[in-house]
C-alpha cells in the first residue's frame, strides 16, 4: 500500500469528532467541514468537489445595473411584492427568447432566489386541493427541496429515474398520479447531481399526464440552457431550452440568477407561472385567500407573508443581465461554458483510473459535460468511496442524499482550479493502486 496523500487517522479522528456515524449520509456542510479541518491540520491541499456554488465572477451587467440602483436610492423603498415592472418585463422576453414560449409579464414574479420560488410554490400547490396533499420527486433531486416540505409538513413521495428514463417512464410516473394525492412533480433539468437532461418525449408525458391528472409541474431551471451539447445562446432561434410548458399549461418554471449570471450572493429569481395556471381559480384557495387566483395567491399570500418582497436593488440587477442577454449582448452561455470544460477533463481523469460515471446516458446520447456528473468505482459503496476519497484529498458527496439508489459520488466542477489536474491524476494513479479493481 502506498501511503495517502492525507493521515487516514487524521480524517477518521475528525469524522468522529462530529459525530458522523455513517458518511454516506453526511450532509454537504459536514464532508465541507471535514475537508476544511484536514487541510488546515496537514496542510495538504483538498481537491473540492462537495459544494455546488458558482466559482466564476458576477456577471457585469448585473453588477452595474444594481450599483446605479442603489445609488439612485433605490434602497429606500419596498419593491412591489409582485416585482419590479422591468424585470417581469425582461423575464417575459426571456423565456420567449430562450425557452420559446410565452408567458405574460405578470406571471413572472421575483423570488429570492429558487429556493424562495420552490417554498412559495410547494405551499400554493399543497393548498390547491384538500385531496392532493403529497409531492412527488422525480429524482435525484437537490436535497434541500425536500427539507422545505418536512418544515411545511408536506408529504412527498419520489423515485430514482435512473431505471425510468424513455419509454418505461410513463408507467412508473403513472402509477403515482393515480392514486390521486400528487399535487405537484418536481425535477431540474439539466440535473443535480446526475446532469441528465430530461428529453423533449420524456417532458412530453411529464405534461400529458399533468393535465390528465390534473397535477402542476415544477420545473426547476437553476442550470438554465447548461446542456453544452446545444448551441442555445442564440436568442429567439432554436434550439431552445427543452420545456415541459410545450406540453401542459399546468406548469411553474423556476429561472434562477445564481448558476447561470453567477449572482448567487444577491438570491434573486424569478418563478413564472404559465398564464393559464396564474389566472385559475381553484375552490380550496379562493375559500382560504378572499376569492384569488392561483398566481395572486403565491405572490399577494405567500411571498409577501414570507419576506415583503424580493431584494430591491437585485432586481434590478437581474432585469439588467435578462435584458442584455435577450438583446444579444450578453452571451452568458460562453462565460459559464468552462464548467462543461472542467467536467470533461475530470471525467477523463477519474475514468482512466477504473472510475465510471453512474448516471452516464441520456437514453442513447452519453450526459453533457457540465457543473456536475457523478462517478462509482468497482466494489465500494457510496460510503466507502467518499470515506476512502478523503485520504487523498479529495471531497464529494454521496448520492444517496439526492434521493439516488444508486452507488456513487455527486462531483461539482465550479471550484477546480487549473493546477489541479495534474494533482487529481497523481492521486487517482495512487487510490487506483491501493485500490486494485479485480
Amino acid at each position: 500500500m502506498k501511503q495517502t496523500p492525507i493521515d487516514k487517522q487524521i480524517v477518521d479522528g475528525l469524522i468522529e469528532k462530529l459525530g458522523i456515524t455513517d458518511f454516506a449520509k453526511a450532509t454537504i456542510r459536514e464532508v465541507k467541514q471535514v475537508a476544511a479541518k484536514a487541510e488546515q491540520e496537514t496542510g495538504v491541499e483538498f481537491i473540492k468537489m462537495e459544494m455546488g456554488i458558482p466559482g466564476l465572477p458576477a456577471a457585469k451587467a448585473g453588477v452595474k445595473a444594481q450599483i446605479k440602483a442603489l445609488e439612485d436610492g433605490i434602497a429606500h423603498s419596498y419593491p412591489d411584492i409582485q416585482g419590479y415592472p422591468e424585470l417581469k418585463k425582461e423575464a417575459s422576453r426571456f423565456v420567449k427568447a430562450f425557452i420559446g414560449v410565452d408567458i405574460a409579464p405578470e406571471g413572472c414574479v421575483p423570488v429570492s432566489g429558487s429556493m424562495q420560488g420552490t417554498f412559495a410554490s410547494f405551499l400554493t400547490c399543497s393548498q390547491a386541493d384538500p385531496q392532493k396533499d403529497t409531492v412527488l420527486f422525480i429524482d435525484p433531486g437537490f436535497p434541500v427541496q425536500k427539507m422545505q416540505l418536512q418544515v411545511m409538513g408536506v408529504k412527498y413521495e419520489t423515485f430514482d429515474v435512473y431505471d425510468y428514463r424513455g419509454d418505461k417512464l410513463k408507467g412508473k410516473l403513472e402509477s403515482y398520479l393515480k392514486k390521486g394525492n400528487i399535487c405537484a412533480i418536481v425535477y431540474s433539468n439539466p440535473n443535480n447531481p446526475a446532469w441528465i437532461c430530461l428529453r423533449e418525449e420524456e417532458l412530453k408525458v411529464i405534461g400529458e399526464l399533468a393535465t390528465k391528472y390534473d397535477v402542476i409541474v415544477m420545473e426547476d431551471l437553476a442550470y438554465f440552457a447548461m446542456d453544452f451539447r446545444k448551441n442555445l445562446s442564440t436568442p429567439f432561434e432554436p434550439p431552445y431550452q427543452v420545456t415541459v410548458a410545450r406540453y401542459t399549461d399546468n406548469y411553474i418554471l423556476l429561472i434562477s440568477g445564481s448558476k447561470a449570471f453567477s449572482y448567487a450572493g444577491e438570491r434573486i429569481g424569478v418563478t413564472c407561472i404559465s398564464d393559464k395556471l396564474f389566472h385559475r381559480h381553484f375552490p380550496a384557495l379562493a375559500n382560504r385567500y378572499e376569492g384569488l387566483p392561483f398566481g395572486l395567491v403565491l405572490s399577494t399570500r405567500m411571498l409577501y407573508a414570507l419576506s415583503s418582497g424580493t431584494s430591491h436593488s437585485a432586481q434590478y440587477a437581474m432585469a439588467a443581465m435578462l435584458k442584455a442577454a435577450t438583446d444579444g449582448e450578453y452571451d452568458f452561455r460562453k462565460e459559464i461554458s468552462v464548467y462543461g470544460e472542467r467536467a470533461h477533463k475530470l471525467k477523463e481523469i477519474f475514468c482512466r483510473h477504473q472510475f465510471y460515471i453512474v448516471y452516464d446516458k441520456d437514453l442513447d446520447e452519453p450526459i453533457a459535460d457540465g457543473f456536475y456528473f457523478t462517478i462509482g468505482y468497482p466494489g465500494m459503496t457510496s460510503g466507502e468511496l467518499a470515506h476512502e476519497l478523503m485520504y487523498y484529498g479529495v471531497s464529494a458527496i454521496c448520492l444517496i442524499t439526492t434521493g439516488s439508489h444508486q452507488e456513487g459520488l455527486r462531483v461539482c466542477t465550479s471550484f477546480i482550479n487549473d493546477n489541479q489536474y495534474d494533482l487529481l491524476e497523481e492521486r487517482m494513479a495512487i487510490f487506483e493502486e491501493n485500490n486494485p479493481v479485480e
